[in-house]
Order: C-alpha cells, then sequence, then structure tokens
C-alpha cells in the first residue's frame, strides 16, 4: 500500500546535500506524487517520453538500451536517490534508453511541469546543481575505469563500493551486460571474489 511509505525520506535525502528551509520543504513535497511499481516492471520504455523527474528510497533501477536487438545494461541506480531520463526529460523528446525496476519499488515523481516550477526556490536549485555534478563525476569515473580496468578488477570495486547483498540482487545477466562481459565468465567472476571476500572474513 502507498499509504506505507512517506515522502518523509526524501527531505532527510535532500538535507543531506542542502539546508532546507521548511517552508522550502512545503512547496517542494506538495508537488510529488507516489507510484509503485512491480519486479521487473518498466518505469520508461526506450522511445517513450520521460515526463518525470523520480526520488526513490527503497529498491533497486537498471538503465538499459537496445542494441542490434541486444538489451544492455548501461547503469544501475541504488536507493535513495533520485533519477530521471536526463536528456529526454530535459527536451521532452523520445528516451533513447529504459528504466526497469529490478525489484518493488515506490517512486516519488513530478512532471516537467511541476519540475520548472521547482526551480523558482534557490535551495532546490543549489541541490539540483550538487545532485548534477556527483552524476556527472559518478560517469566519468565510471568510463575511466570502464577502460583501464578487467571486468574482474571493477567487480571487484563495485564489492568495495556496494554491499554484497546489493550486488547479489543485481541478475546475472544484467550485471555481465553492465561489464561487458559473457554471463557465464560473469559468473566465474562473481564466485571467485565472493570466495575471496568470505575467506577475508
Amino acid at each position: 500500500m502507498i499509504e506505507n511509505y512517506s515522502i518523509e525520506d526524501f527531505k532527510d535525502f535532500l538535507k543531506t546535500y542542502i539546508t532546507l528551509p521548511e517552508n522550502d520543504w512545503n512547496q517542494i513535497k506538495a508537488e510529488f506524487e507516489p507510484q509503485v511499481l512491480k519486479k521487473n516492471e518498466m518505469l520508461l520504455e526506450e522511445g517513450s517520453v520521460c515526463r518525470y523527474f523520480y526520488f526513490f528510497n527503497e529498491g533497486l533501477f537498471r538503465f538499459c538500451c537496445n542494441i542490434d536487438g541486444e538489451d544492455i545494461t548501461k547503469t544501475f541506480c541504488k536507493a535513495p536517490y533520485c533519477f530521471t531520463s536526463k536528456i529526454s526529460f530535459r527536451n521532452q523528446t523520445p528516451a533513447s534508453e529504459g528504466i526497469q525496476a529490478l525489484e518493488k519499488c515506490v517512486v516519488w515523481r513530478i512532471t516537467y511541469e511541476q519540475y520548472k516550477r521547482l526551480e523558482q526556490i534557490a535551495s532546490w536549485n543549489t541541490f539540483m546543481r550538487k545532485l548534477m555534478n556527483e552524476i556527472q563525476e559518478f560517469l566519468e569515473n565510471h568510463l575511466l575505469e570502464s577502460k583501464i580496468l578487467t571486468a574482474e578488477q571493477y567487480y571487484d570495486k563495485l564489492l568495495e563500493r556496494f554491499p554484497a547483498d546489493f550486488m547479489q540482487k543485481i541478475p546475472l545477466k544484467h550485471l555481465a551486460s553492465f561489464l561487458g562481459v559473457a554471463p557465464q565468465s560473469m559468473s566465474r567472476i562473481r564466485n571467485k571474489l565472493h570466495k575471496k571476500s568470505k575467506k577475508l572474513t
């Protein structure tokens, strides 16, 4: 039930980036509405226009695209976080990517028009600037590491950054696609590194 989820989690998330006046928060939360997604449900289909900007505090999303008939995983988004299909949302044009819930998720969303209204709030603009800088830094690091590290080395780094139970939630085929290896190779890498981590504990 949606009633069991509180947008107050979004307030806590915002406050990790900015000082949030109560009046600003009241304006922000008034714009958001909840949406529930089932496991494996598509939040955005590739080729559709992304109409919303989202926050979620529990769950896992996958950004993906179809290249020559092959389902390719671009990246993952772990809660709590904000996300959208940036270019599609900003320009209100068809998206070159899809977004899929890998487990049941509740998102809080605003339309493009509501997003533009929030740009009148100084604290919101500060939050968005910091969020975009953070995302840009992640993408640059990902690009660099994908060029200089092997799939095994990169997966080892992911294990350092994220809890093992979180990594286990990601289906093998999607993780393999993200790292650019065959599922069989990904299975060997995951088993090897998880055995290694158990020996160290």
